[in-house]
């Protein structure tokens, strides 16, 4: 009976979880995400899974996320009719996400074909929609923490609480094999510890293999306690209003804008922040808000710290595009929460592309951000960015907090992978960039681990695991090469080059100038193209 781990998303990036775990004839999937950031990432959700849909028995659903949940109607259209096991939290918040990211989808869609009418393009199809979230939906099957589960046969799971957002687990899974039991802990996205807001994490020690996610593998945060942590939000948002314009906050619909307004509806009342009119325009948040103003308990702390979380006179939920459009009347100091939280899509953009070139305005990022997004350019401290086909200077102050992140830094992930110890086979770091990857490969090693016992997955990599090691077993082609996975890619090249391009015609003064600048354009883009094609032509070295 062979047992075959393979890395089909988040493995040298962190978009995308989805692992294929074979047992003899039983399959399972551990998460099913939509790729984010670039381009390249993304056109990977339209192209067929390198698996067969329908020979998969079950998921294995850590939590909500969508670069963790997002393709679960995709993979029921393509042919899976198996369970799917998450907590009750979990199936309660993908039941709007997986809508909400269908609804996005069908839109996007809708404008891109109008543009692929006009350019005589072909239309387009979405990955999926409404009805096929709502579908998937039927497929759910609820766990509780520490009860085993038969996903398949001679797979059996148990979920451990994670710490991440509400309702995210770890999953120790416990597999019947000819060399008898072997067990594997996947950790999911696993929470900093340190939070009021989430309970601790918790998973098994002594287990055969580990799979553990390195997002800040590369990162060190200084510890706050709740009270440091408000007074870092004061001061961001105090010196927001001195600036004179608005804050804009891209939201992470799920647990980030909930602890956000908890915290600055408890600062202004407080008198920490001057009042002012809150905005929350994301109705994937509104609806998240009112799931954890049911579910948010928190076991460690004995109390659900989201019940002030709800629509007031001072907080306003903007559920229609039409109550959304009326903020460009607003002006003065207010604070507007949006959707995305990445400012890759979502009603973000929008008011990013009406303030940003404000020097009296803020954005204030207060998670993570994928290369090749938007938010991610924005962080870096790109001074001019397309929006929308747009080109936007940017004037406006440019803010990160960094205490808020629902990811465990680098200290915290080595005491939850020393808390897992001894790890008795192989340990794999994926949902990591590189320098995250090999950083935390450098921490473990520097703590105790041995090197070799630890591998950094490429994408769409097997692994035959047998005897408590791990070897590559190259069973299919990879559909990114190695630096694709992270890199800024061709759309980012090209989005900056037309920024640049535009710059150098406005400081040419003269036509002359400009028709200079464009005819030796013109020729280097002949020479490169031909060059491209011989480049394509040539054999790849094996």
């Amino acid at each position: 009976m062979g047992l075959t781990l393979t890395f089909h998303g988040a493995a040298r990036c962190v978009t995308g979880s989805c692992m294929r775990l074979q047992c003899g004839e039983a399959t399972v999937l551990i998460d099913c995400g939509m790729f984010q950031g670039s381009k390249t990432l993304k056109a990977l959700n339209y192209d067929p899974f390198p698996f067969d849909a329908g020979e998969i028995d079950a998921v294995l659903l850590t939590h909500a996320h969508i670069d963790h949940s997002g393709l679960l109607p995709k993979l029921m259209r393509a042919g899976f009719k198996g369970p799917i096991y998450a907590t009750a939290s979990t199936r309660d918040l993908c039941e709007i996400m997986l809508a909400d990211a269908a609804g996005i989808q069908e839109i996007e869609v809708e404008h891109l074909n109008r543009r692929n009418l006009h350019r005589g393009r072909p239309e387009v199809e979405p990955i999926y929609r409404t009805e096929d979230a709502e579908r998937v939906m039927t497929q759910f099957r609820r766990v509780k923490l520490g009860e085993p589960v038969e996903a398949a046969p001679g797979v059996e799971a148990v979920y451990w609480e994670a710490g991440h957002i509400l309702g995210a687990a770890s999953v120790e899974v416990r597999l019947r094999t000819d060399e008898g039991p072997v067990t594997i802990v996947f950790s999911g996205d696993i929470g900093s510890g340190d939070s009021d807001y989430s309970p601790h994490p918790q998973a098994p020690a002594g287990v055969d293999y580990l799979v553990v996610e390195s997002t800040y593998g590369n990162r060190e945060r200084p510890g706050v306690d709740p009270a440091t942590r408000r007074r870092l939000l004061a001061g961001e948002l105090n010196a927001a209003r001195e600036a004179g314009g608005p804050l804009l906050i891209p939201a992470f619909a799920v647990e980030r804008s909930q602890e956000l307004l908890a915290d600055i509806l408890i600062l202004i009342e407080d008198g920490e922040v001057a009042e002012a009119d809150i905005f929350l325009d994301s109705p994937l948040a509104i609806k998240a808000s009112k799931i954890f103003q049911q579910r948010g308990w928190n076991p460690d702390s004995r109390r659900n710290p989201f019940e002030g979380v709800r629509a007031s006179e001072r907080l306003k939920f903007l559920e229609k595009p039409w109550d959304s459009d009326a903020l460009d009347r607003v002006s003065g100091w207010h604070i507007i929460m949006a959707g995305s939280g990445m400012c890759d899509a979502g009603r973000i953009r929008k008011h990013l592309k009406r303030w940003l070139w404000n020097r009296h305005a803020t954005v204030l990022f207060a998670g993570f951000q994928a290369t090749g997004t938007l938010g991610r350019l924005l962080a870096d401290g790109a001074q001019n960015v397309r929006i929308q086909g747009d080109d936007i200077h940017v004037g406006a102050r440019i803010r990160a907090l960094d205490v808020y992140s629902g990811h465990a830094d680098a200290v915290a992930l080595g005491a939850w992978v020393k808390a897992r110890l001894p790890v008795r086979g192989v340990t794999f770091l994926d949902h990591g960039e590189p320098t995250a990857l090999q950083a935390l490969h450098a921490r473990l090693s520097a703590d105790g681990m041995s090197p070799a016992g630890m591998v950094i997955p490429a994408m769409d990599a097997a692994y035959r695991l047998k005897g408590l090691a791990a070897t590559a077993d190259e069973v299919i082609p990879a559909r990114l090469s190695g630096s694709a996975a992270s890199d800024l890619d061709w759309h980012n090249t090209r989005s900056r080059l037309l920024v640049e391009l535009d710059q150098a015609l406005d400081r040419a003064k003269t036509d002359v100038g400009r028709d200079l600048i464009l005819d030796r354009l013109a020729r280097a883009l002949g020479k490169a193209e031909k060059a491209a094609r011989r480049t394509a032509r040539k054999p790849r070295a094996s």
